[in-house]
């Protein structure tokens, strides 16, 4: 039953009754009464300063495409932001520390062996 309507009386509205049949299908597909569905659906307009012969607006899908679209833009500007700035900046910054850093390491000084191996005559094995 309609909770908190319980003692209420019923009154009558004529509707077509093609509209008649369409409004009780979609009070079943909503789950409630015929009066609470209305109740509901006064209240929804109500709620949000509607008129059901105003457009609520864009759907759900061009309000998907717009986002995409402003997404696609910031994506955009992010990428112009790398090139034109962050890559000449980084590349100045490793120009900087490569001068900082010695250009080329001493060369490397080859050891002497003090220990060689005896070579050996051949006359002396005979």
């Amino acid at each position: 039953m309609d909770n908190g309507y319980e003692k209420e009386e019923f009154t009558t509205i004529s509707f077509k009754s093609s509209i008649a049949k369409k409004f009780r299908a979609f009070s079943k597909k909503m789950g409630a009464s015929n009066s609470m569905t209305l109740l509901m659906m006064l209240d929804f307009f109500e709620g949000n300063n509607l008129s059901p012969k105003d457009s609520i607006g864009p759907t759900v899908h061009t309000l998907e495409n717009l986002i995409k679209k402003r997404v696609n833009a910031v994506i955009a500007i992010l990428r112009d932001m790398e090139k034109s700035q962050t890559r000449p900046t980084v590349a100045m910054m490793q120009t900087l520390f490569e001068e900082v850093e010695p250009k080329s390491k001493p060369p490397l000084v080859k050891k002497k062996v003090k220990f060689q191996e005896k070579k050996s005559n051949d006359n002396q094995l005979q």
